[in-house]
């Protein structure tokens, strides 16, 4: 139970505030637009999920985990939620319009279908699918119903710096996009991890899991609506006791409007004093960007950094108060059935090239 929680907290960010009462993670009131309820906490990614939803005008009703551990540091957060007796208690209940989810990954595809069907929307932690067959009913269940189906890419969405860049390339501040390069190392911390965590089966693989968040980027940067999977492979290298695992992994993408490369791993060292040093690289035409996402480590600190270089300088842009409007561009989807937050063209293409590059993953080892 303890090394669990353990893991949602250094793997939400928000270890340093999760011994604070509930008071310090309190937004201004403001009368609720929809109701939602969460279904499945086993990823501490559920907190930011949670709060993204309040920002947006959201108000938490209901819960439902099968763990009682889970269960209980939840309820400890958010103390006014109601704790269902079962996932159909929320299902059958009219007044909850979005479901969030942070169940083990390869039960979020099933769980979003099930919640489309009883005409709710649905939020699910990233990977939000984890084989192409659950993607190919997601998308028959999202077309017969017209429901959201949004997956939660919180190293875009939730980044200040990376909400930013969105803004600058939009305004064209570095030309024309032409290739991300987007790195997503991670610490491990082997004594906190569930079981499942381990098993590629549950977690899809690395390419699926991690690198689903730097999809996602390459496509909004670069503007694609198309892609496809020029190369990729996957490696097990430092962890033979777990035979279902994989450390490394990388690949190389082509799109309609640029190109893209992504690396990720478990090889973040405990001196780092972040879980990992993020970065994005978008180079354009006329210069490029280059964020930081966790740490600075020869200058800022910690926190979301972002550098432009162009044509007249080199300048370092502070995002700290930076919006992150995705909670509220969401519940806005929710109750005007726009795509103001993400495109569920979007939402697919980055999980189909995600599926894809690790389906045909190429497998390697180090002598």
């Amino acid at each position: 139970m303890n090394n669990r929680r353990t893991f949602l907290k250094q793997t939400t960010g928000l270890a340093a505030l999760s011994a604070l009462s509930p008071s310090v993670y309190a937004m201004p009131k403001m009368a609720p637009r929809i109701g939602f309820a969460a279904i499945g906490l086993n990823h501490g990614h559920i907190y930011s999920q949670i709060e993204a939803v309040i920002r947006g005008g959201g108000e938490l009703v209901w819960v439902y985990a099968k763990e009682a551990d889970l269960l209980a540091a939840f309820t400890k957060r958010y103390p006014t939620v109601k704790v269902a007796r079962s996932e159909d208690e929320i299902l059958n209940d009219p007044a909850i319009k979005l479901v969030v989810s942070a169940a083990i990954p390869d039960e979020r595809g099933p769980l979003g279908i099930r919640v489309m069907k009883a005409g709710k929307d649905y939020m699910a932690d990233k990977p939000g699918i984890t084989t192409l067959d659950q993607l190919a009913e997601v998308r028959k269940v999202q077309q017969q119903t017209k429901r959201i189906y949004s997956i939660m890419y919180s190293e875009r969405f939730e980044n200040r710096a990376t909400v930013k860049a969105g803004e600058l390339v939009k305004a064209g501040a570095i030309g024309q996009v032409i290739q991300t390069i987007g790195l997503g190392p991670h610490r491990i911390s082997l004594s906190s991890r569930p079981a499942w965590f381990f098993d590629k089966k549950r977690f899809g693989g690395i390419i699926c899991d991690i690198a689903s968040h730097q999809v996602d980027q390459f496509l909004y940067f670069t503007g694609s609506t198309k892609g496809e999977v020029v190369a990729s492979q996957t490696g097990n290298i430092h962890y033979p006791q777990y035979p279902n695992f994989e450390d490394f992994g990388d690949l190389t993408l082509r799109g309609d409007k640029g190109t893209g490369y992504i690396r990720v791993d478990w090889f973040t060292p405990d001196g780092l004093s972040t879980w990992g040093d993020g970065r994005l690289t978008i180079l354009g035409t006329d210069g490029f960007i280059e964020i930081r996402k966790n740490v600075d480590i020869a200058g800022h600190g910690n926190g979301s950094h972002l550098f432009l270089v162009d044509k007249k300088e080199t300048r370092y842009i502070d995002t700290s108060k930076e919006p992150t409007p995705y909670g509220t561009q969401l519940v806005d989807d929710i109750l005007n059935r726009t795509e103001t937050a993400m495109t569920q063209a979007h939402c697919f293409l980055a999980t189909e090239l995600a599926l894809k590059a690790q389906k045909k993953a190429q497998r390697f080892k180090i002598a």
